[in-house]
């Protein structure tokens, strides 16, 4: 199997592959044939610079062309694509570097600077750069089911983040939930918002689309609310994937209104409340169509396609998945689940009942509703924000003695961070400590893991061992 041989190759080549829509205002449609050309003369500049099967090559880049091309590229000749998101600061780059060992960096210039910081001991391709398409077009490898294809990585929850190493299969397995979940149909346009570097951004910003026949739409930009209803409605967008915070923040700040040929909203990630549901059913008449997937899964459930979707469920197993609740938690059989992943960087394969960690409850007719996780993991705006690094990242302010994180009941994000931080000798609680810790984690980490609520404590709940017992400090 060779997905772009098989997709991207054997597509007409006038077809149209993207639609991407620049910071700048830009606006440029490509055919199959150009994203054909140029990602197989970029794996041939790889393949020149010493990238060979089984490599990883790292990405920094934003929602643009080039970052598709080079996910082409590598998914061509073989080696191991490493997405990763714009706003990974250079203590996430740098721990992301040490892990997975890239052979090759690809980065636009915006994140230059961020990367450098970060140190990398290997070979980098700055975009945008003409020259990288110089090369003569690599051939396709002809690659097993198993062959390593992408890493992801986890949020960390006691520990970093873990490398998901998915496998060739993982690509055309994703027809699974493009067809009987996301939806989009051949002709169509079809726009999943996720930024380059989530496991949703690749398997549904160009993957799934393509092997419906659809087109993708590209967006370098930022969340605007208002701006996305204008994009929906300029470029006939047929069927929206977006996180639920998206949703949430344009029902309660821009008021969804008609859009023509619009006919299919799904959301993953959290649960949606009913207000937000509402709004957007009475000005589309249109359900949002929630689903569930894992870094390690990908999409395992999903309101059906031409069903009445369930509002508050993230629907039912997908067709083949097998999944069921167990005391409360959904677990899965590995063997049913097309995408499942291949192991951990580093470690063997998984084997055995996959646990997900998240509590779920199961109805009459088969459809499943998230309840919670059963770990530490905080769901943020559709981000998973494990609370080991933002801890560390708090400690290392001199004022911090130690600190615990949680979530915290936010309308519009579902949750926040919530740090709990005792002050070392010297120092005292402030507004102004507040802002300088938040602004501290913002310089170490990624913006979206920051503590948006800071409440400082003369000590940390903990058990006879020295554990931090988070449980005590929700709510």
């Amino acid at each position: 199997m060779n997905f772009a041989r098989d997709v991207v190759d054997a597509a007409p080549p006038d077809r149209p592959a993207l639609v991407a829509l620049g910071r700048d205002g830009s606006r440029r449609e490509i055919a199959f044939g150009e994203v054909a050309d140029r990602s197989a003369r970029l794996a041939g500049t790889l393949q020149a610079r010493g990238v060979g099967r089984g490599d990883v090559v790292l990405t920094l880049v934003g929602n643009r062309p080039e970052w598709v091309e080079a996910m082409v590229a590598c998914f061509r000749i073989g080696a191991v694509a490493l997405p990763c998101n714009e706003q990974l600061r250079a203590g996430d780059l740098g721990q992301r570097l040490a892990v997975a060992r890239p052979a090759l960096i690809v980065v636009d210039e915006r994140n230059l600077g961020e990367l450098e910081a970060a140190s990398p001991d290997c070979g980098v391709l700055v975009i945008p750069d003409d020259r990288i398409y110089d090369a003569e077009p690599a051939p396709a490898a002809e690659l097993a089911p198993a062959d390593p294809c992408l890493i992801v990585f986890t949020s960390g929850t006691s520990g970093e983040p873990k490398a998901v190493v998915h496998v060739q299969r993982y690509l055309p397995g994703q027809r699974v939930q493009a067809e009987h979940w996301f939806g989009p149909r051949a002709g169509e346009l079809a726009w999943c918002t996720a930024a380059s570097g989530w496991s949703k951004s690749a398997r549904n910003v160009f993957i799934a689309p393509w092997l419906c026949g659809a087109t993708a739409l590209l967006h370098d930009g930022r969340f605007d609310p208002h701006e996305r209803l204008d994009l929906l409605q300029r470029e006939r967008v047929a069927v929206l994937c977006m996180a639920p915070t998206e949703y949430r923040v344009i029902a309660k700040r821009a008021q969804p209104r008609p859009i023509e040929g619009l006919r299919a909203l799904v959301a993953a990630g959290e649960a949606l409340d009913p207000e937000t549901l509402g709004a957007w059913r009475e000005a589309t008449g249109l359900e949002i169509r929630d689903g569930y997937g894992q870094t390690e899964t990908g999409q395992t459930t999903g309101n059906p396609v031409g069903a009445p979707a369930r509002p508050g469920s993230m629907g039912k197993p997908l067709p083949g998945m097998r999944l069921w609740v167990e005391d409360g938690e959904l677990v899965l059989d590995p063997a049913t689940v097309p995408t499942f992943f291949g192991r951990y960087l580093g470690g063997p394969p998984p084997s055995g009942t996959w646990h997900t960690g998240d509590r779920v409850r199961q109805d009459d007719d088969g459809y499943l509703y998230f309840e919670g996780r059963s770990d530490d993991v905080i769901i943020s705006a559709g981000y998973r924000i494990g609370p080991f690094e933002v801890e560390s990242a708090i400690v290392e302010h001199p004022a911090v003695a130690e600190a615990a994180v949680v979530a915290h009941p936010d309308e519009e994000r579902g949750s926040v961070v919530r740090a709990v931080v005792v002050l070392r000798e010297g120092y005292e609680p402030s507004d102004a400590l507040a802002g300088e810790i938040q602004d501290h984690v913002k310089r170490q980490t990624a913006p979206y893991k920051y503590p948006r609520v800071v409440h400082f404590a003369d000590e940390l709940p903990k058990t006879a061992s020295g554990k931090v017992r988070r449980a005590s400090l929700r709510g």
